[in-house]
């Protein structure tokens, strides 16, 4: 009997996977030119008060040139508006980018730059970028180094404890998670008893004042801590990438929401002028993310370069037009200093011309 023939067994076949979508093309040209406006409104404010300062039309100088691509998607994606059923945020001084995403003025940041009484952040009682706006849920920024950690502990209590998605925002720089508030943070958000709704940002520059990252910090990344939590993620990112930062604050803001816990962000940014007007604010060869996000919207054919000409333009001649009229305010009168010192008004019986 003749042998049966042996049928070949058919190649299998891997199913094609569809290549993965443009990030850039999935969120859009229009939401990317708007976040593109943003950061650049936020980085030429930014140079605004350096020369204010430089120009002795102000006292001092601190903000977050180069954070631009992280902190404005983090604005963007905030619950905005007023009491426990919104967003808290608890700010350090380099948050421009932030509260300028949420819908605050430049000029407000001018007249606090200038000292003038029409500061509604501090009635020119402050040094710039210390915002307070209670509408918005952002809590007075203070210039002691990282207390924000502690204090955000309260409204991420009462968050905790009321039904709702809204959740406490706090940022610092990486320097100061060496301060314990930072520590006392981590400590109480994990509580098991009540964990809180808080998403902890750090945005690490890579310096302290003058002094480098490396040579301190013993942790490879300091969203490493979230280790020492198992049920709290953490994670690095690069905060000069506008698309990396959009989609690590979406994924950490919906797990914030949904799990009412607390997540550890860590985002690398360039620090492009330096610590302050201090060490002179001058312009630093880093990674500059506007530059990258021009280069690779133009890449894709999202944007061409008269659209962000156009942009650039519109926001300096704003800032001018804010700048010239800021200069014509006042300064805050001398009794005003006791203004807003006490909730109900000042007691008569208060001393307000020296003695004990």
């Amino acid at each position: 009997m003749p042998a049966m023939p042996t049928k070949t067994p058919a190649a299998k076949t891997t199913p094609k996977t569809a290549p993965a979508a443009d990030p850039y093309k999935k969120l859009g040209a229009a939401k990317l030119l708007k976040i593109h406006e943003l950061m650049v409104r936020a980085r030429l404010l930014e140079e605004r008060l350096i020369k204010m300062s430089k120009g002795g039309d102000g006292f001092f100088w601190i903000g977050g040139p180069g954070e631009e691509a992280f902190n404005v998607p983090l604005g963007l994606q905030i619950k905005k508006g007023h009491g426990v059923n919104f967003d808290f945020l608890h700010l350090h001084y380099r948050s421009a980018a932030i509260v300028m995403s949420m819908g605050a003025a430049p000029i407000d940041a001018l007249r606090q730059m200038r000292s003038v009484g029409t500061d509604p952040y501090s009635k020119g009682r402050n040094f710039v970028n210390h915002y307070a706006i209670p509408e918005l849920n952002v809590v007075p920024v203070s210039p002691t180094i990282e207390t924000q950690y502690s204090t955000a502990i309260g409204t991420g209590i009462a968050q905790a404890r009321a039904k709702t998605d809204a959740i406490t925002v706090v940022n610092g720089g990486d320097a100061g998670t060496a301060e314990g508030d930072f520590h006392s943070c981590l400590v109480w958000a994990n509580r098991p008893a009540l964990p809180l709704p808080i998403l902890i940002v750090v945005v690490n520059n890579g310096w302290g004042i003058s002094t480098e990252m490396k040579t301190q910090h013993g942790e490879r990344n300091i969203s490493d801590w979230a280790k020492v939590f198992p049920d709290m993620p953490g994670k690095t990112i690069n905060g000069n990438d506008v698309i990396e930062s959009w989609a690590a604050l979406e994924e950490a803001f919906a797990y914030i929401r949904k799990n009412r816990k607390p997540y550890l962000l860590e985002a690398r940014c360039s620090r492009l002028y330096g610590h302050s007007s201090s060490s002179g604010a001058n312009r630093i060869p880093e990674t500059d993310c506007i530059d990258l996000l021009e280069k690779a919207m133009a890449q894709r054919g999202l944007a061409k370069a008269a659209d962000f000409k156009k942009i650039w333009d519109k926001e300096a001649a704003a800032l001018d037009a804010a700048h010239k009229q800021v200069k014509a305010e006042p300064f805050p009168a001398v009794e005003t200093v006791w203004e807003d010192v006490f909730a109900d008004g000042l007691p008569p019986s208060y001393p307000t011309k020296g003695g004990s």
